[in-house]
């Protein structure tokens, strides 16, 4: 027989959805606010309103329900980026709702990002894979990135919108508004969409810049064997 999606062999009861779903939204806050070491079982099923029980019952140890919040940050990542570039993008009611699911998973991977963890690791290379299988077929609207190194393009992407995460104590300060709240967002946001949007260097700088990158590359070697 076919497993259930939770894993025992039948469908959960609605109410089990719901409670599990709010178990993990308590939980992205408790971690994102105490780390992994920090945040309990007992805190989250506080935050949460259910007991330390359900809690247990549903993800079973703090190591499962982290995997489980990492695994909800980068469908949220996901969907809220395919549908960025879709029509849907200009709708103020997606934007509520993308913003209401999206800032709870910025300060939960603002937090992960710094841990050090296995998990966190397992997260940023998520997001390589996630930007680098995106920008093999982009969607309409996107263009199909001018790059010797789509890999190390892709990572230097993911770091660049982590970084942003990261750094949002420091944003926030030099804006003057929270960036991880609906309020302070839109401003970071409408920086961060100009930014993608513009073309800062000519063709000609780029070009020079590589030239000189390949240089440098390939002076070691030649260095490496005058010296012997």
């Amino acid at each position: 027989m076919a497993m259930a999606p939770d894993g025992r062999g039948r469908a959960p009861a609605p109410e089990d959805l719901t409670a599990r779903s709010r178990i993990r939204d308590a939980a992205l806050l408790q971690f994102a606010r105490h780390g992994t070491k920090g945040a309990t079982f007992r805190g989250i099923a506080e935050a949460a309103g259910v007991s330390v029980g359900l809690v247990q019952h549903h993800f079973g140890s703090k190591d499962a329900l982290r995997q489980a919040c990492d695994a909800y940050a980068l469908d949220v990542v996901r969907a809220n980026g395919a549908r960025s570039t879709s029509d849907e993008a200009g709708d103020p009611g997606f934007l509520a709702a993308a913003m209401r699911a999206d800032l709870p998973v910025r300060r939960y991977l603002a937090r992960a990002l710094v841990d050090g963890s296995p998990a966190a690791a397992r997260l940023f290379d998520d997001m390589v894979d996630l930007t680098e299988r995106y920008l093999r077929a982009p969607p309409p609207g996107v263009s199909e990135p001018d790059t010797r190194d789509l890999r190390a393009y892709c990572a230097a992407m993911a770091a660049m919108t982590a970084g942003v995460v990261v750094l949002h104590e420091h944003l926030s300060r030099v804006l003057g508004t929270d960036t991880l709240t609906a309020e302070g967002a839109p401003r970071l946001r409408r920086a961060v969409l100009e930014v993608f949007d513009d073309r800062l260097l000519s063709r000609e700088i780029v070009a020079r810049a590589h030239a000189g990158l390949d240089e440098y590359e390939a002076a070691p070697a030649a260095e490496g064997d005058d010296d012997d």
